[in-house]
């Protein structure tokens, strides 16, 4: 069976197709079909619905929570690198600092 290629889906597509599922009686599977999307995909939409409205297991993160989880994390990486690029450059140039200061002492 051939991979399918990944494919972007915007948040009006996906909430649509949630609506498709609840209001037609039909099975994720068949509406899966009908709009040509991976059965895990729909039904992953689906659960992430149910969380949304507060339905979903305890301690699930609604879609909100996600994206701001992401953008914490993604923040995060950035002042990891960015204090790891400090210590660098302080490791490089303690040594030579120091005797800067000692030799500007001496000659006060």
């Amino acid at each position: 069976m051939a991979k399918r290629k990944r494919r972007a889906f915007t948040r009006e597509f996906k909430a649509q197709a949630v609506r498709i599922v609840r209001e037609s009686g039909k099975s994720v599977g068949v509406v899966a079909r009908e709009l040509d999307l991976t059965e895990t995909a729909l039904r992953s939409w689906v659960r992430q619905a149910e969380i949304d409205a507060g339905r979903g297991a305890p301690g699930a993160l609604t879609t909100e929570e996600r994206e701001e989880l992401g953008r914490l994390r993604r923040e995060n990486r950035t002042l990891r690198m960015e204090r790891d690029i400090l210590k660098n450059f302080r490791a490089r140039r303690g040594p030579s600092h120091l005797l800067d200061q000692k030799l500007g002492a001496r000659l006060r």
